[in-house]
């Protein structure tokens, strides 16, 4: 057992996990060939206390006939309500608020001054409707939203129909949004699928959040989108790499807000997920079926 909340050394962790027969995981661990052959024959069962696994070799796992267990579901309430906070303190600016507030730039009413934008009758798009972008359309109904649309892979007609979202293609996403939410897995297909040519034909109003995976966007041209006045403001919970950089140039913009990837950091979604990934390894010890296994 690692007990730091630090991640393990790599070294170490392939110097430890020689001859394991199930290994527990976080999202900061690649488990690839290299950690895979260091662990041996032994090992039948990998556990990850996440709900994506862009960070295990899938192809390698199946090959060697290693059953995995992940933790979908649990986390889906906590992810949609930051991702509802990160979009309202995007569009509101209340970190550029506070700031001023507490260094002397609240001086007298004035009528323009840090105005964001509304809720209220725009058309929120979803890149990825899933359990999570259904989650987030449900909470942000209430706010009188206009209307939802989506892209994904295929129309997911079961989920859309509950938020009366519709269906639209990629370029159709981004010219009518007023809020895009980003919720989509990282594969191939969706690595840096935010880009120039994305952001290039969205509002000069609109907002672009991002609570899935960092390396679905590409982080300079998103730079370049906020510098430049193409879109009106980002909020990000997850980048490349994580974490980013101080000194990195998205720091620098008023425009931009960035959250150390705590979507799921509240107490009974961590204990929820834990408890997830320790019984999902123990049933894959036992033989049995997990509450929730990844079909390779």
């Amino acid at each position: 057992m690692w007990d730091s909340d630090d991640p393990v050394p790599r070294a170490e962790l392939l110097k430890k996990v020689k001859g394991v027969d199930a290994l527990f995981c976080v999202l900061t661990e690649k488990i690839d060939t290299e950690l895979l052959d260091a662990a041996g024959p032994n090992l039948r069962v990998v556990s990850t206390m996440s709900v994506g696994y862009d960070h295990l070799s899938l192809d390698e796992l199946k090959k060697r006939g290693i059953r995995v267990g992940y933790t979908p579901d649990v986390l889906t309430d906590a992810v949609a309500e930051l991702t509802v906070a990160l979009l309202l303190c995007t569009s509101r600016r209340l970190v550029e608020a506070t700031h001023e507030a507490k260094t002397g730039g609240w001086g007298t009413w004035r009528t323009l001054w840090l105005c964001g934008y509304e809720l209220a009758n725009s058309t929120v798009g979803i890149m990825g409707l899933g359990r999570i972008g259904l989650a987030i359309a449900e909470r942000l109904k209430p706010f009188k939203v206009k209307k939802f649309i989506y892209s994904d892979v295929s129309p997911r007609p079961e989920l859309a129909n509950q938020i009366q979202a519709e269906y639209v293609s990629m370029d159709e996403l981004a010219k009518q949004s007023d809020f895009l939410a980003v919720c989509c897995a990282l594969t191939p297909e969706t690595q840096g699928i935010c880009n120039k040519e994305l952001f290039s034909k969205m509002k000069d109003t609109s907002i672009f959040i991002n609570t899935s995976r960092g390396g679905v966007v590409n982080q300079e041209d998103l730079y370049e989108a906020l510098s430049t006045g193409q879109i009106a403001a980002a909020g990000l919970d997850v980048t490349v790499p994580e974490p980013l950089p101080t000194s990195h140039p998205l720091f620098t913009l008023k425009n931009c807000v960035i959250l150390p990837h705590i979507a799921s950091a509240s107490f009974t979604t961590r204990n929820a997920m834990s408890s997830l990934a320790a019984n999902n390894l123990l049933a894959g010890l036992r033989g049995d079926p997990m509450e929730k296994e990844l079909q390779l």
